[in-house]
């Protein structure tokens, strides 16, 4: 998927957190955010963030409108559709089911489809694809998103929606890959999902991640109910297009409801986040377990795979040297992101209710500002460095195809001040510094600031000749297209 990289609880009185016996006010990240300001330049109509440290909440703030016919304020309890956000909520309940007893993710998941089966295809004739495997985007179906539908109009099934009978499709979904050999992100194969998962319980995936997730977590303005049925919640941001006007109805309904179907809050993103963090380091959590945190957060696929991903999760990133386990969520009209380290407890989430020019430039600003001034630094891939060679340091200055994430984007090599350096668009994105070193290690490999993979180059004829991608133990080359220094 090509745009991938393209996403008060407390009030004033609690945004703070008590740091060595001394408490850290966090107010100054409303002076440097300067929300107030963006939302005006890019008629913005609302935005809500939240920033978490050490495991806990210490800074949420809202600004702007619900709706822009309307002087109602987005409060903290305001929920905006979180749209591909869904996908990690949907795998967390998989994981969740599967540790009552109720599912076996290594299962083909056609067994438990009822009202549609997978089709037929040459790339699964000799093995049926895992609910696994459309976890982690590794199945091989097409179908990426999906158009969102609004009051009066026909809502499209789930039948509907696979047999490709909606708005973008104009075929049933297919398998254009053999299971498990490489990654390609299918909002359909989470639609399988849905499916199969309202087939086997016979309730809805809504009340499902309910009884599981939202109400033992205690989170009250989280549903994955769509604003045509009964129990959606009232306190919501409506969806607003480039010009600043509101969308339809302004509630976009989305029968896809595991891809793209989540409706929720920064502060209950930020909780669900943390909860994974605590029972990562399994201390305070409590719902989910050590045991399933550690699955769904860990990476499983790097072959073509925008740089790592999980189950549901990005593994992308590695910001202020952290492993993150990351989503980012983008329907017309609305969308966010949500980012926690696997350590240490930090990160932050927020929603926008606008179109992506609008919403971009002030979501961009609000992670770079966010990441610069928490200060926050890991020890991720943290081994002893070395001075590269020279000879060695020659051959790889140049201009490159994209081996990072494999996005078509121009990557450079260059050298500054006798230090190798990463340049690409990719890289600088969300980041306030162009600061991406290349960094030689004793043990033969190269680690980049704030790029999770580990890069093992290979030579011929006294260039680069391909680059192999390393992540515990998991690896992918990528041949390297020299177009010059």
């Amino acid at each position: 998927m090509k745009t991938i990289f393209y996403t008060s609880f407390f009030l004033l009185l609690m945004t703070s957190s008590t740091i060595f016996g001394q408490t850290k006010d966090y107010r100054f990240l409303t002076d440097s955010l300067k929300i107030e300001e963006q939302l005006e330049k890019y008629k913005l109509p609302g935005f809500s963030v939240v920033v978490f440290e050490n495991y806990k909440i210490v800074y949420s703030k809202q600004f702007g409108v619900k709706s822009m016919t309307s002087p109602e304020k987005i409060d903290e309890n305001t929920a905006f559709s979180t749209a591909s956000i869904a996908k990690p909520i949907t795998a967390l309940l998989c994981y969740i089911l599967e540790e009552k007893g109720l599912l076996n993710l290594d299962d083909p998941i056609d067994q438990s489809l009822k009202r549609w089966h997978l089709p037929k295809s040459k790339f699964t004739e000799n093995k049926s694809p895992t609910w696994k495997q459309f976890l982690n985007h590794t199945a091989g179906t097409t179908q990426e998103g999906f158009e969102d539908h609004y009051e009066g109009e026909k809502i499209p099934t789930l039948v509907e929606s696979l047999q490709g009978k909606i708005p973008r499709y104009d075929k049933e979904i297919e398998f254009f890959f053999e299971p498990g050999t490489r990654w390609q992100y299918s909002g359909g194969g989470y639609t399988i999902i849905q499916m199969a998962l309202e087939d086997r319980f016979k309730t809805s995936i809504a009340q499902l991640a309910k009884e599981h997730i939202f109400a033992p977590l205690g989170l009250k303005n989280t549903t994955m109910i769509q604003p045509n049925e009964k129990g959606f919640l009232t306190n919501v941001a409506l969806v607003h297009d480039k010009d600043g006007k509101i969308i339809k109805t302004g509630l976009p309904i989305t029968p896809q409801v595991g891809p793209s179907g989540l409706w929720s809050t920064p502060t209950e993103l930020a909780i669900i986040a943390i909860e994974i963090q605590n029972a990562l380091r399994d201390k305070n959590n409590k719902v989910i377990s050590h045991d399933v945190a550690k699955k769904m957060t860990e990476v499983t696929i790097l072959k073509q795979a925008v740089g790592g991903w999980s189950n549901g999760w990005q593994k992308s990133f590695a910001y202020n040297n952290y492993d993150w386990f990351a989503c980012n969520g983008s329907n017309t009209g609305v969308g966010g992101n949500v980012m926690g380290t696997m350590k240490d407890g930090n990160g932050y989430a927020y929603l926008a209710n606008g179109e992506k020019p609008n919403r971009f430039p002030v979501m961009g600003n609000t992670q770079r500002t966010i990441l610069r001034l928490m200060n926050w630094k890991g020890d991720f891939q943290s081994e002893d460095s070395q001075e590269i060679p020279l000879n060695l340091k020659e051959k790889l200055i140049g201009t490159y195809n994209d081996f990072l994430y494999g996005q078509e984007v121009e990557t450079k090599i260059v050298e500054r001040d006798n230090r190798l350096y990463l340049e690409s668009m990719l890289l600088d994105h969300f980041r306030s510094k162009k600061d991406n070193e290349l960094v030689y290690l004793t043990n033969g490999f190269f680690k980049v600031i704030d790029y999770p993979n580990l890069l093992k180059f290979e030579f011929a004829n006294g260039k680069i000749n391909s680059v192999t991608l390393v992540r515990d133990d998991l690896t992918d080359t990528i041949k390297i297209i020299n177009q010059g220094k």
